[in-house]
């Protein structure tokens, strides 16, 4: 059911994370494996994974420091995180939802349980979904199908995958470096002007017969699709 979506687990104890990461890949999810609290936000930041699956306690930093630190950054704060940890009061369960965790989940814990919450919050989120839409825009990621109220819009590969990542976090503004990494990959050296030019193309796809521009495009910071643009 996950598709593509991918899962940064940010774990120190690598047998767990292996289980972990074995049973999410067989759930059909992308995994990203972070051992300590740096580099799982420099992960996050590098990849935006769709959900983090982070560990309060951590070699070099708190799990609640790194949540507390994705959840101000402008660039990660919308990625659900949950919080694995052995710390079962009432008042760390507290601590944690309210630096920004999503959900929390107790150590030990069924493998099966976790796979099943991941799973729940991938749906509360719209995220890995083969249905996404916005504003009249229906998109299915399976069968590569775009419309507009009913309405078939050809796509090229690069602008379909720029509406999908649009589509995935409506009204959120993404930089063109961002862009970049989620269509072309970061390993592919391309210019950021690449970006308009594709979004261009996507504009002009979208926005046929005099129906409202969706495509933001706010100066020096990137692109959104937002409808009271």
């Amino acid at each position: 059911m996950s598709g593509s979506s991918t899962v940064l687990i940010v774990e120190d104890e690598s047998a767990q994370a292996q289980v972990l990461t074995y049973n999410l890949e067989a759930a059909g999810y992308s995994v990203l494996y972070a051992e300590c609290g740096e580099d799982g936000i420099q992960q996050a930041r590098l990849h935006r994974p769709d959900l983090i699956v982070l560990d309060w306690m951590l070699p070099d930093m708190s799990g609640i420091d790194v949540c507390r630190t994705l959840k101000t950054d402008v660039d990660t704060r919308d990625i659900p995180i949950m919080m694995l940890t052995a710390r079962g009061s009432e008042d760390d369960k507290i601590r944690g939802l309210t630096v920004g965790a999503d959900d929390y989940v107790t150590k030990p814990y069924s493998n099966r349980e976790l796979i099943a919450r991941i799973n729940a919050n991938m749906r509360r989120y719209g995220l890995g979904t083969e249905a996404l839409s916005y504003a009249g825009i229906e998109m299915n990621t399976e069968t590569h199908r775009v419309s507009r109220d009913g309405d078939i819009i050809k796509l090229g590969p690069t602008e379909f995958k720029l509406l999908r990542t649009l589509l995935s976090r409506p009204k959120k503004v993404y930089s063109r470096a961002q862009l970049l990494d989620h269509v072309w990959g970061m390993d592919i050296h391309i210019d950021e002007r690449t970006v308009d030019v594709h979004m261009g193309r996507l504009r002009r796809a979208i926005n046929t017969d005099g129906k409202p521009d969706l495509v933001r495009t706010i100066r020096g910071a990137g692109y959104a699709l937002d409808k009271d643009a």
